[in-house]
């Protein structure tokens, strides 16, 4: 397991805004993450604008001239956006291309058709992952819950027992897989390899999403038993198509871009020869953009032409898929200024000098780090960025699996506990009719268990690879 330990200290290769003593720089810290909590959960300010005001807070008690921390922020949101702004508005085009094709609705109908009884709650594990590969969170539940709901009623399950599967499963995908914003700017910022850290996300997310889902949720029925709600069970989308998509064509659109990814990974294995012709080639078709990019297009035949669109109804519905992510990503923009902010502060160096005698393995710290600023902020994607700014710098030692490692780490600490500051909290409470108590003892369990068992699976496999 790699810890912190004097082997691994490297000098940041970015020059320091500041010459600040470790004292002034944690004290910057804790003021600009304080900032950040505060305008977040007390003032209700949006997670753009705390980043913002909280990195140049940051920099200012730093003691860094203001235009230097001015450009610090600056320089990480452009670095940042354009590492990551194209994947997730690939990724955004291809969810609302599932969703309003009706190849989402096929997918579902298709595996509950397949399932009953004691293997339904697998079964909307399955879904959920599948579904949740391309789809933001937020997205992946409001596509879910009318599924979840209509099974319920017409199986007379335990809501519990069908809904904590499929919230596991998006939360799971959500926290750890690329291309999900989290885990691809974590990727970014510890310059961790995609491939890889994919595979390993995987390794890591099924057991994870099988102990805090269908296991757990027989636990969640029992603690909470309650009935779906009837006005929360509206219509889907492909009630309104004279046809959608086959199942096969959904899902190989789906899996397009992961397959393509892990080729590349795989390549990148077996061959190791940067100047190889195969190589060369699966290092252009496994890029992330190229991987994303060729899904879409695929998607606008097996999805949009599949049910029937016309070609104003596949511009209309790529249009209407960019409008929700403006948030998204200047959130993820503001959080890479932040993060630069860190870095050139000096405070990634702080960090290395004052843990070099510490015995807490990087993983682990890493993982509390996520834990402490999710629990602080209720945002997983802030604690993702935030976090990953702060770890970067131990990764300079690591090898490509413990780079991937660290990033799940980072994507497991940032699941824990949702409660009252976090947007899904209320999401999942006001869809599934329950009351605060109702949702802490089962979606908040949940994220916590999903957590907990990640992070532990990563510490182990740390000691194997």
């Amino acid at each position: 397991m790699t810890s912190l330990s004097v082997e691994m200290l490297a000098a940041d290769p970015v020059a320091p805004i500041t010459s600040a003593g470790h004292a002034q720089l944690g004290i910057a810290v804790l003021a600009g993450i304080a900032v950040i909590v505060l305008l977040i959960t007390k003032f209700r300010v949006h997670a753009f604008l705390a980043l913002t005001i909280g990195s140049l807070a940051l920099g200012a008690i730093a003691g860094a001239p203001l235009d230097k921390a001015i450009t610090s922020f600056t320089t990480g949101l452009g670095t940042t956006v354009a590492g990551v702004g194209v994947l997730i508005a690939l990724g955004a085009i291809l969810g609302k291309l599932l969703a309003d094709s009706g190849g989402a609705d096929q997918i579902v109908d298709t595996i509950l058709a397949k399932a009953g009884g004691r293997a339904m709650p697998w079964a909307m594990v399955l879904i959920a992952a599948v579904i949740g590969l391309p789809l933001f969170f937020e997205v992946g539940i409001v596509l879910l819950i009318p599924v979840v709901l209509m099974v319920a009623k017409r199986g007379n399950y335990s809501l519990m027992r069908i809904g904590i599967p499929a919230l596991a499963g998006l939360s799971v995908m959500h926290g750890l897989i690329p291309p999900h914003p989290g885990p691809l700017v974590a990727i970014d910022a510890v310059g961790a390899n995609l491939g890889v850290t994919l595979a390993l996300g995987i390794l890591v997310a099924i057991p994870t999403v099988i102990i805090a889902g269908p296991l757990f949720s027989k636990v969640a029925a029992r603690w909470v038993d309650v009935q779906p709600p009837e006005k929360m069970i509206p219509g889907r989308a492909s009630d309104d198509l004279e046809k959608r998509p086959s199942f096969g064509a959904s899902v190989a659109t789906i899996l397009l871009p992961v397959v393509l990814m892990l080729a590349k990974a795989l390549v990148d294995i077996v061959v190791d020869k940067p100047e190889h012709g195969v190589q060369r080639v699966f290092d252009v078709i496994g890029s992330p953009l190229i991987a994303l990019l060729a899904a879409v297009i695929v998607g606008m035949f097996t999805l949009g032409r599949a049910a029937g669109f016309t070609k104003e109804r596949l511009s209309t519905t790529v249009e209407k898929s960019l409008i929700p992510i403006a948030g998204v990503m200047l959130i993820v923009g503001a959080g890479g200024g932040f993060k630069q902010t860190l870095i050139d502060s000096g405070v990634g160096q702080m960090v290395l000098d004052i843990s070099k005698h510490w015995a807490i393995p990087a993983l682990l710290l890493a993982w509390l780090i996520a834990v402490v600023i999710r629990l602080a902020t209720g945002s997983a994607t802030v604690a993702t960025v935030s976090a990953a700014g702060l770890v970067a710098p131990l990764a300079a030692d690591m090898s490509t699996a413990h780079t991937a490692l660290l990033v799940l780490a980072i994507g497991a600490g940032s699941l824990f506990f949702s409660h009252v500051n976090d947007a899904g909290f209320w999401l999942v409470k006001e869809y599934f009719g329950l009351d605060v108590g109702q949702t802490i003892k089962t979606w908040s369990v949940m994220e916590t268990i999903i957590s907990v068992v990640a992070g532990g699976l990563v510490l182990l496999l740390s000691l194997v690879i």
